[in-house]
């Protein structure tokens, strides 16, 4: 399989921020929303270019859901933007009841996820949201993992039907996904063939999981290394097929342990092809205040976490 360099350090939310734009040029049914944040989602240029198209509502979360939702009646297509915790939390009533439960086609575009939020600390870090958001019928769920792919993501929801949750991040993390690589939901990636562990990871993990896998190869471990930038609906067949040949499975996320990929993954293995599992997930818990970096290792997310997993995960298969 090809290797993937890092080709510079860029945060996720501006992969967002150019696929909007991108869409203002392109989709003239496209709208934009936005919470009194649209620096943070790098919604600048979509305003400046598109005033007629863009709406500020303000600190009221609440009121964008339903604005949004209104908008799919007149035929348009609206990408709402905050944080997280306000694209979820905040608002789960307005978006299960005024969105979800209508099949409303509704884009919610959230930035500053999980606890590489950083030093906003625990009430900023959501690391539930992707729980949330899978639970909810005829949600689709999407965490992609660089810059290049939150930009085809973006681009690519516009032309899905129905809602959808998309999920990226406020640090700059390295961009290694190819411009081209192109964006199918709910088809998973490959990014490195191996038959001694399978590691399926999302968001940022993917990176950290690409690096494990380079110690674990020099180490004698062939880790197969498969983004899931799409969590529902999960690509069943691309995981089945690598844990059918590696006979393990480790996944990683930056979110907690329960309600995310880990658990959609063990769900599909429990009914279709059981094997051993181990997670790398915050295990039941809030944030707290810290860089990117501290709270990566402090809660075992970071690439030295995935390979002490991966080779424990390996032993274990071995006895």
């Amino acid at each position: 399989m090809a290797e993937y360099p890092n080709t510079g350090n860029i945060d996720t939310r501006s992969g967002f921020g150019v696929g909007l734009s991108h869409l203002g040029k392109t989709n003239p049914r496209v709208v934009a929303l936005c919470a009194d944040l649209t620096g943070s989602l790098k919604m600048s240029d979509f305003k400046k270019n598109h005033p007629n198209r863009f709406f500020q509502v303000g600190i009221a979360e609440a009121n964008m859901m339903g604005i949004a939702a209104g908008l799919t009646i007149g035929g348009w297509i609206p990408f709402t933007g905050t944080f997280a915790n306000f694209s979820t939390g905040r608002v789960y009533d307005q978006i299960r009841q005024s969105i979800a439960y209508s099949g409303k086609n509704v884009k919610i575009c959230a930035s500053h996820a999980g606890i590489t939020l950083g030093e906003d600390g625990a009430t900023h870090q959501i690391l539930e949201d992707i729980g949330l958001m899978k639970m909810l019928p005829g949600m689709t769920v999407i965490n992609p993992c660089d810059f290049n792919q939150t930009k085809a993501a973006t681009i690519a929801i516009a032309d899905h039907q129905g809602p959808v949750y998309l999920r990226f991040g406020r640090p700059k993390v390295p961009n290694f996904t190819t411009a081209d690589m192109g964006f199918t939901i709910g088809k998973g990636i490959k990014l490195k063939e191996g038959n001694s562990i399978t590691i399926v990871a999302t968001g940022h993990l993917v990176w950290e999981s690409l690096q494990a896998s380079d110690i674990l190869r020099h180490e004698g471990i062939s880790a197969e290394v498969i983004n899931i930038h799409t969590i529902k609906p999960i690509d069943e067949e691309i995981i089945l097929k690598s844990v059918k040949k590696t006979g393990c499975i480790l996944t990683a996320e930056e979110h907690n342990f329960h309600g995310g990929l880990g658990e959609t993954i063990a769900g599909v293995l429990s009914r279709k092809h059981p094997v051993i599992q181990r997670y790398i997930a915050t295990n039941d818990t809030f944030g707290e205040s810290g860089t990117p970096l501290e709270l990566m290792k402090k809660y075992e997310l970071a690439q030295d976490n995935i390979v002490t997993k991966s080779k424990e995960l390996v032993a274990l298969k071995n006895k």
